[in-house]
């Protein structure tokens, strides 16, 4: 699943948002210069390449990350919603319990991007730390999600 990966990703450029500064390459430069300091550049490089919003600023990456993980977070919830029926009752309480996660998810991804849209000067520490929270809490449901399948007929041992 890509959307763990993203958001890793994601907590990267927000660290990293005022720091980096947009070269006059592009949005391809930037996307590169970020993406190597991911944990899966590759992927992280492949998935903004192909945003079609503006990223010609950190801020816009940033954005872009959240905008396109919180697009995978709702075809993953849409995707669980509809699998909840049909299975034994341990896998429907684990679907349901993810759906929930993921409805987290995207409140948290959405508060994330509204608060990156209006980053101002004199609280630009207290609304990185804002977003930084929001996005690992959002890594968080992702982890609580899996880890309700542990031991669902013999699937999904992580360690």
């Amino acid at each position: 699943m890509e959307f763990p990966f993203l958001l890793l990703t994601i907590i990267l450029f927000i660290c990293g948002c005022s720091s980096v500064a947009s070269k006059p390459g592009g949005s391809h430069d930037l996307v590169r210069s970020s993406c190597v300091h991911a944990s899966y550049p590759s992927l992280c490089f492949r998935t903004l390449s192909s945003y079609s919003g503006p990223a010609n600023t950190p801020r816009d990456l940033a954005q872009a990350a959240v905008k396109v993980s919180l697009s995978r977070a709702r075809k993953v919830s849409t995707y669980l919603a509809t699998r909840v029926t049909g299975k034994s009752k341990r896998e429907r309480a684990a679907l349901s319990d993810c759906v929930e996660q993921m409805s987290d998810t995207m409140d948290e991804l959405s508060r994330t991007l509204r608060e990156l849209k209006h980053l101002r000067g004199g609280t630009f520490g207290f609304q990185m730390s804002n977003a930084q929270t929001w996005v690992s809490a959002a890594l968080t449901n992702e982890d609580t999600c899996l880890d309700g399948f542990e031991g669902v007929d013999g699937k999904l041992n992580r360690t």
